[in-house]
């Protein structure tokens, strides 16, 4: 989830919007294993060992063709269970390296999408008009910086370099942005210093465990934290969408965040199941990406509520949305992620094309954009499908949608 983690805001609307950095786009150069190992190569004629194979080795044979369930969603580079036909190396590595270059094709639209509120403010705050920067609503900025946060853990966790980068940059765009709403007295100096602190520390960890370089209890003490914010953010959030048609409370966000620290606390306890801890340590991905993909619900939420807010979308930036998450489309599918692959799609088809069908419909935009962003949409996720089968060489599409929701 879902997408990547902008939280692009129109500049004439008080509506937030998002983009998703549901990315996981590792370097398409790998170690190959080593010889100790034991995998048995095409023709039986040689054998090497994936056990030699340490956590964190990079393989450059299809060592993610076991999908990676909801649970293991955030251990680093599952190994590939099973033999390794190497005939199929070459189709294996040429789409391996297409699908990464494709994710990091994806920071353009992505930064083009959040560049225009930046520059926007940017000259809201050099002309003295402070008040335009109130219709950019500060506790979205933060939720979005959250689910950042988190899902650059998640990335830096897995040793996934290009996502770690496109992370945080979304975690320092986001940042700019609440920066500046600070300066123009658009957010309370007090939170402000506070979000300021979890930044600096969260892009320091992360970036020492990328490297090896922090305690694993500091590490823990970490997840935990955006663990328990993220869970109590979530219903929240999903609360809120609904005002004023249910009543106004903190009392979702309490409930959770009760249960957050009594989930972390009991795993921490080993009174839990032996599958209890693994839950627990896949709260924090697959809650930013919940987070992420409630967003366009809620913007289709005020679509119905408010038909004439929809003129306040512009019909690009919604193309750059549906773009930038179709990007990694591919790429989750392609090494069976399913956190990402939720995300990056529910974003594409519900934030991006879902906007543009709202706008056609309000006649905002013309039909030959519709038909054009649905062919491409189509055609795009078609090809994603098939190559997809074709490098595994199944008989279907649907086997590799089967592979990643309910594994081999």
């Amino acid at each position: 989830m879902a997408d990547s983690l902008f939280l692009p805001l129109a500049a004439k609307s008080s509506n937030a919007h998002s983009s998703l950095f549901f990315r996981n786009c590792p370097s398409p150069s790998r170690l190959l294993p080593p010889k100790s190992s034991s995998l048995l190569l095409h023709g039986g004629e040689k054998k090497i060992s994936v056990l030699g194979l340490s956590l964190y080795s990079r393989v450059s044979l299809p060592h993610r063709a076991a999908p990676i369930r909801a649970l293991d969603s955030d251990v680093p580079h599952p190994l590939h269970k099973g033999s390794v036909n190497f005939k199929n190396r070459k189709s294996y590595v040429e789409w391996d390296s297409l699908t990464a270059k494709f994710t990091g094709a994806a920071n353009l639209p992505f930064l083009l999408l959040q560049l225009p509120q930046i520059i926007l403010n940017a000259r809201n705050l050099m002309a003295g008009n402070k008040t335009a920067l109130l219709a950019v609503p500060w506790l979205g900025m933060i939720t979005a910086l959250l689910g950042n946060l988190s899902l650059l853990s998640y990335f830096a966790k897995k040793r996934e370099t290009e996502a770690v980068v496109v992370q945080t940059l979304g975690v320092i765009s986001t940042f700019v942005v609440i920066s500046q709403l600070a300066i123009g007295e658009a957010m309370p100096l007090p939170q402000y210093v506070a979000t300021s602190i979890v930044v600096a520390a969260g892009l320091i960890l992360n970036f020492l465990n990328y490297y090896g370089m922090l305690n694993s209890t500091i590490w823990q003490f970490w997840e935990d934290f955006i663990t328990v914010g993220g869970l109590s953010v979530l219903p929240q959030i999903m609360w809120s969408t609904f005002v004023p048609y249910i009543p106004n409370s903190i009392l979702p966000g309490s409930i959770a965040f009760v249960v957050a620290v009594a989930s972390v606390t009991l795993s921490h306890s080993g009174k839990l199941s032996e599958k209890g801890p693994k839950f627990i340590g896949a709260i924090s991905g697959w809650t930013a990406t919940l987070l992420f993909m409630w967003m366009p619900v809620s913007q289709m939420w005020t679509n119905f509520l408010n038909p004439d807010n929809i003129k306040g979308l512009s019909a690009i930036s919604m193309l750059l949305a549906m773009l930038g998450n179709g990007l990694l489309i591919p790429r989750a599918l392609f090494i069976r992620d399913l956190m990402w692959f939720t995300g990056s799609l529910w974003a594409t088809l519900f934030y991006g094309y879902g906007n543009i069908v709202c706008m056609y419909l309000l006649k905002t935009i013309s039909l030959e954009f519709f038909l054009a962003a649905t062919v491409g949409l189509i055609a795009w996720i078609g090809m994603a499908l098939w190559r997809d089968a074709a490098v595994y060489r199944y008989n279907s599409p649907l086997r590799s949608l089967k592979e990643l929701v309910f594994g081999s």
